[in-house]
């Protein structure tokens, strides 16, 4: 069965032409790099607004069924960066230890990383991971997290996800 995973890039002007996205890319690159399982990407780019975001988090779980959301973007300060409360407006259940730990390791990195609002919640059988918009930060942030995807994808129903140990070693429970 090959998982459906979502790639939702955040940006006004990404989503205008303005400027190429290479956040969404980023995700996809490092997706393709440690998953070894059959996976698809489903990828959207759209402005930076609430009531768009929410949709489109909506579809990507409901009607696309994709296992995993990484949205990338707004996720900041600034007044338009309104990810985390879309997020958690269409989540029944919220991760906060994911944002905890990815702000943890973008620490290490850029000290600006304490005014990330990086979160992750459920939806139905979906797990959604909220990026930040820098591709060198979301690789960062995945490789910090993406050992306990599988297993919470495991846990809400969704499809099994297996990735290269040597890449990444998802944890499992007497794995």
């Amino acid at each position: 069965m090959t998982a459906k995973i979502g790639i939702l890039t955040l940006s006004d002007r990404a989503s205008a032409g303005v400027y190429e996205d290479r956040s969404g890319p980023a995700i996809e690159a490092y997706l393709g790099e440690v998953l070894t399982s059959p996976w698809q990407a489903v990828a959207r780019i759209i402005p930076d607004d609430r009531t768009g975001i929410e949709a489109a988090l909506i579809a990507l779980c409901d009607a696309e069924g994709c296992a995993l959301v990484c949205t990338t973007g707004g996720t900041g300060p600034a007044r338009r960066d309104v990810t985390p409360e879309a997020t958690e407006a269409v989540c029944n259940k919220m991760l906060p230890g994911f944002g905890e730990l990815m702000r943890q390791e973008s620490l290490k990195y850029v000290s600006t990383a304490i005014l990330s609002r990086q979160t992750a919640g459920i939806r139905g059988s979906s797990l959604i991971v909220n990026l930040p918009g820098k591709p060198a930060s979301i690789r960062q942030c995945l490789a910090a997290v993406f050992p306990a995807i599988p297993y919470c994808i495991d846990l809400i129903g969704g499809p099994y996800l297996t990735t290269d140990p040597a890449l990444c070693k998802a944890f499992r429970p007497g794995a």
